[in-house]
């Protein structure tokens, strides 16, 4: 590849030495030379250090392509140099003649080609008329073998040129691709929210990206070279164990799952491995493509979770239908048993039992019926701040409460949505009482509303990035785990006589107002966590 900077540079050396050492061949070894080309030695000198220093002060640096104009120029004037030194230093007999083979050289690297040939015909021109008009030397053999080596050289250079320029082009056009594309690549690989890890035969980790490194807990570039199953043996033994078995035995996982430990957190992934045969040193390298999948799994457990309670609350109103009015038959006719005159005392317990029993399978159908009735009647503008102060205040106030502080942050006229009061107010009321009886004598539960934002939210949920979002936090001792899956099942509790509707009944208000309800629960307390959109204009036609 020809690279003008390097070729000037040694331009501005040759011209420098060249005129320096012609000066001073002039002075001390050619004592009888005329004074006139003695003269113009001199001056040839003084011309060369000037125009030489001037070309390299424009040209500094050396990261500039320098422009043809400033070529021809150096051309010109190196033309000129040589053939001062030729005069004066013999002419046909001068062994300086090759030098204007040099200038024809350098000219046809650094200019167009049309312009590497002018300068070959203007040093031919230069050369024969010093020759034939300067000393008057007659038109010899030696003289055209001379001339046509000039020409030669000067085909042959800028043929050359012309091709090295190309391949210098195509060379820098490749490099250019090439730079983009790993620029592209590495943008990509940085920026992409999934895991990228790989490793050689060996198992040590050659690369990973910064999404791997936060997800797993360690610096990319520090870690290189480190073996993949001790750098995440705390971690992801999982992922180790893949990557393992892709090198050693060229096992590869297709969307498989595994799970990171961090911190006492628990994130599921989905796991994708490839292997690459190398030769050098033979063998396998692996990579893992892994990404977050807890919100899938999230998104997905709260359809299931929907689908169920769909399908509950029509069993519960058919079922509480086909039941109650029986139910009322029968207390009715016992009632009246009860009521004769030749009862006896046991006749009237036991019918007492069979209306008291009867009453209590009328709240319970009621409720199934409230459960299958959850629905939005009315939409209207509400402020949530509002609903939520008056759910705090009655909880505070209610016989379960034993004394538990509900503190409430929530500003009024700031949160405004569209949607049913009645319903919502029943629904946080269930969330906040759960907690509250959830949490401890001493305990205190938090009730917060606030603008939700997207990173608070799980990925695929289809609610703007500003909806109303509301949280209830206990301080009792969390749900354990086994359990987390069932809390919104119909029918589901862990309370004595209660009937297991109450997060069922939110988790359907909620849905109905096109919101989500999420849970996360640690040994240290429990939160709810409600987001509303602000605007329910579609439900209207739903409801």
């Amino acid at each position: 590849m020809v690279q003008p900077g390097r070729i000037l540079r040694w331009i501005y050396i040759g011209r420098l030495s060249l005129a320096t050492a012609i000066f001073l061949a002039a002075v001390f070894s050619w004592r009888e030379a005329d004074a006139t080309d003695t003269l113009v030695a001199a001056l040839g000198m003084f011309l060369a250090a000037a125009f030489t220093a001037a070309s390299a002060w424009l040209t500094r640096g050396g990261d500039r392509t320098p422009k043809r104009t400033f070529c021809l120029i150096q051309a010109l004037f190196d033309l000129a140099l040589v053939t001062a030194i030729v005069h004066v230093t013999g002419g046909a007999t001068s062994q300086f003649a090759a030098l204007y083979v040099l200038v024809i050289v350098s000219a046809s690297l650094l200019l167009p080609v049309g312009d590497g040939l002018g300068i070959a015909v203007l040093g031919i021109s230069l050369y024969c008329v010093d020759v034939l008009w300067g000393y008057r030397s007659p038109i010899d053999v030696p003289l055209l073998l001379q001339l046509g080596v000039f020409g030669a050289v000067a085909l042959s250079t800028a043929y050359l040129s012309a091709r090295l320029k190309e391949a210098g082009h195509d060379r820098e056009h490749l490099e250019a691709q090439l730079a983009l594309a790993r620029m592209q690549a590495e943008d990509v690989l940085r920026n992409i929210r999934s895991g990228i890890i790989t490793v050689d035969q060996l198992g040590r980790l050659l690369y990973a990206n910064p999404a791997a490194g936060a997800m797993l807990g360690f610096e990319p570039r520090t870690s290189v070279g480190q073996s993949i199953v001790q750098l995440l043996s705390g971690t992801a033994a999982e992922l180790a164990d893949a990557l393992h078995d892709a090198v050693q035995y060229g096992t590869r996982v297709t969307r498989g799952e595994a799970t990171i430990t961090r911190a006492g957190r628990t994130v599921q992934i989905g796991l994708t491995t490839t292997t690459v045969e190398s030769s050098d040193p033979p063998g396998l390298s692996a990579t893992a493509i892994f990404q977050d999948i807890s919100d899938n799994k999230r998104l997905e457990a709260l359809r299931l979770r929907a689908e169920r309670l769909e399908a509950v609350t029509e069993l519960s109103a058919s079922l509480a239908h086909e039941i109650k009015n029986p139910l009322a038959s029968i207390r009715s006719a016992v009632e009246q048993l009860s009521r004769r005159s030749a009862a006896t005392d046991d006749e009237r317990r036991l019918s007492a039992l069979i209306v008291r029993e009867s009453d209590r399978l009328s709240r319970l159908l009621s409720e199934f019926l409230d459960f299958a009735r959850v629905r939005v009647t009315k939409v209207e503008r509400v402020d949530v701040g509002q609903i939520v102060r008056a759910v705090a205040g009655l909880v505070a106030q209610h016989p379960q409460s034993r004394g538990i502080a509900v503190e409430c942050v929530a500003p009024l006229g700031e949160h405004l949505a569209e949607g049913d009061e009645d319903l919502l107010h029943r629904a946080l009321f269930n969330v906040v009482l759960n907690a509250v009886q959830a949490s401890p004598d001493d305990g205190r539960v938090t009730v917060e509303v606030e603008t939700s934002r997207t990173d608070l939210l799980p990925r695929g949920v289809r609610i703007a990035a500003d909806a109303v979002l509301i949280r209830v936090t206990d301080q009792g001792g969390g749900i354990a785990e086994e359990i987390r899956d069932r809390v919104f099942d119909p029918f589901f509790t862990t309370k004595a006589g209660g009937t297991g509707l109450g997060l069922p009944i939110v988790h359907r208000a909620i849905e109905a107002h096109r919101g989500i309800v999420l849970l996360d629960s640690s040994p240290g307390g429990t939160r709810f966590t409600i987001v509303l959109p602000r605007a329910q204009s579609s439900i209207k036609e739903a409801a």
